[in-house]
């Protein structure tokens, strides 16, 4: 079995490393700077279990790979880029190899079902940071991170198995949940706050603002029929499996989406959290004005090239306030 990542960033990064210690043979697709680091100086992994540098084979695009029946292909791109990755990887060759969406948010699997017939969504609890190419970093312990995996849309097969036993084996924790587009969803109300974090300095008050996107994401789950699996800190098996701990010297820095904003990214993926609340209000009746502000909101920051933490609290109430 070869598993391929396609997009080494904190989470292909993390799980690369992590796999190519048990000496699973991995094979990364990344782009610019991470790419040239990890050619230059191998993948450098830090976690509470100390720090490891692994020399993972890398590629700039999918064509640079011949596939394999017996590869794996992790999907660990942002959702914004979800589609030219997919016709990629179909350019490249993939048809029926097991196809598992490591993303945020739950409009990926369907996207992917539209390129292939193998699709599994994972469902991605890990603390994990890049912000220097060539660099990743973990807060999660006893293991790396937790990842509820599962065919989509729904059950379980062989290669969740599969993946599974690779996964435990490299101390990524997996369960196979009945449904694993339940826990997603849960997942998406925990993202919802992504954007307040990367918006608001590091010592505001996001709560009472991710509170109000997370209410008002449920009112449209409820509207839509949509269940879900309470995926935060009060669930049991975080608690059991992954906590998030300090590492001395190495502070944590923020959401995926502050991350994107402070290495410059160019995009976020507020359209596919937030966003993707704000489109099921309007198909299923139940207007969701708080998210679709904050999607809006993103798209301007991005576009104004700002950086994290520049907005206030009073500033981000005043949009709350003019939304509603």
């Amino acid at each position: 079995m070869r598993i391929i990542i396609h997009g080494v960033g904190a989470i292909g990064g993390v799980v690369a490393a992590a796999l190519l210690a048990t000496g699973q043979e991995v094979i990364g697709i990344a782009r610019g700077r991470m790419l040239e680091a990890i050619r230059d100086k191998g993948l450098t992994m830090i976690s509470p279990k100390g720090r490891v540098t692994v020399d993972l084979p890398c590629v700039a695009h999918p064509s640079e790979i011949t596939f394999r029946d017996d590869d794996i292909v992790l999907l660990c791109v942002k959702g914004q880029d979800t589609d030219a990755a997919l016709q990629d990887l179909r350019a490249a060759g993939m048809t029926e190899q097991p196809l598992f969406c490591l993303q945020n948010g739950v409009a990926n699997e369907r996207v992917a079902l539209r390129y292939f017939p193998n699709v599994h969504g994972a469902t991605v609890m890990m603390p994990a940071t890049y912000l220097e190419p060539g660099e990743v970093i973990t807060h999660g312990a006893p293991c790396y991170g937790l990842f509820m995996l599962g065919r989509y849309p729904g059950g379980t097969d062989t290669d969740d198995e599969t993946l599974k036993q690779a996964f435990d084996a490299a101390n990524l924790a997996a369960l196979l949940p009945a449904s694993v587009m339940d826990t997603k969803y849960g997942k998406l109300l925990l993202n919802l706050g992504n954007i307040v974090d990367a918006l608001l300095p590091h010592e505001a008050d996001r709560g009472r603002f991710t509170g109000q996107l997370k209410a008002e994401a449920e009112t449209v789950f409820a509207a839509a029929g949509i269940p879900w699996e309470e995926m935060g800190l009060d669930n049991p098996i975080r608690e059991q499996f992954m906590k998030i701990v300090d590492i001395d010297g190495v502070p944590r820095s923020g959401s995926s989406t502050r991350q994107s904003i402070t290495r410059g990214a160019g995009s976020v993926e507020t359209d596919y959290l937030n966003g993707e609340i704000a489109m099921l209000g309007r198909l299923h009746g139940a207007p969701a004005p708080l998210n679709a502000a904050m999607s809006a909101l993103a798209a301007r920051l991005v576009g104004a090239g700002n950086g994290a933490g520049g907005m206030s609290e009073e500033d981000l109430e005043a949009v709350f306030l003019a939304a509603l």
